[in-house]
């Protein structure tokens, strides 16, 4: 598994101090503005040093129907992703993973200087608990959790809000969550971006790369 040369660029000139990374999985089914908005404000507001979008291979609770070929929602990544501080990988493909759980295992393993941040939608956050080993998720890294319409004020009140609900942050700290010992969660109101990959592939701006990770 040769990932630490592949992902060296997202940890080069840091020097010996432990970088904080923001993990972003997805299909990317295609990649779109609002996977930028949120990683662009992780970045900030937690005080990350590089957001790594982690496009899967195929996500375990998606049918692949309608799903591009890995090489076309790579690409697409890689059209989106316009800032420094971001980086587009297939890691899991490499690794061969195809859960969160052993992909964050994985990277602990490779890199056990990094300080890694789980970044998730509301959605996302009301789905966990159909996630393979869910729990050990949070028991490995921080989750952050940004807002998302018609989804945040149920993943407020569900299962896993309620689980760990005494080990949530202020939503208004900054910089603090890379810090902190797991479990630990954040939720971050946000201004709610509208864009979803469904929304754009019902709207056929996904078509062409029709052909042909659990997050």
């Amino acid at each position: 598994m040769r990932c630490h040369a592949y992902l060296a660029p997202g940890l080069r000139g840091l020097g010996s101090r432990r970088p904080r990374i923001g993990l972003l999985g997805g299909s990317f089914n295609p990649a779109h503005d609002g996977h930028l908005h949120i990683s662009k404000i992780a970045l900030r507001r937690l005080k990350l040093d590089a957001v790594w979008w982690l496009v899967s291979p195929q996500n375990p609770l998606k049918s692949d129907r309608d799903m591009a070929p890995l090489a076309a929602r790579m690409a697409s990544a890689n059209a989106m992703a316009r800032h420094p501080g971001i980086y587009v990988s297939d890691l899991e493909n490499r690794l061969g993973t195809r859960f969160s759980a052993d992909t964050i295992a994985a990277l602990q393993a490779h890199f056990p200087a990094v300080r890694f941040v789980w970044l998730m939608g509301a959605d996302n956050l009301l789905q966990l608990p159909q996630w393979r080993r869910w729990q050990e998720i949070a028991r490995r890294v921080p989750i952050a959790v940004f807002g998302r319409p018609a989804y945040s004020s149920r993943a407020m009140t569900g299962k896993v809000a309620q689980w760990y609900a005494d080990r949530r942050l202020p939503s208004g700290r900054t910089g603090s969550l890379a810090d902190r010992v797991p479990p630990a969660w954040q939720f971050i109101p946000i201004r709610l971006h509208p864009l979803s990959a469904t929304a754009l592939r019902r709207a056929g701006k996904g078509a062409d790369q029709r052909k042909g990770s659990e997050q």
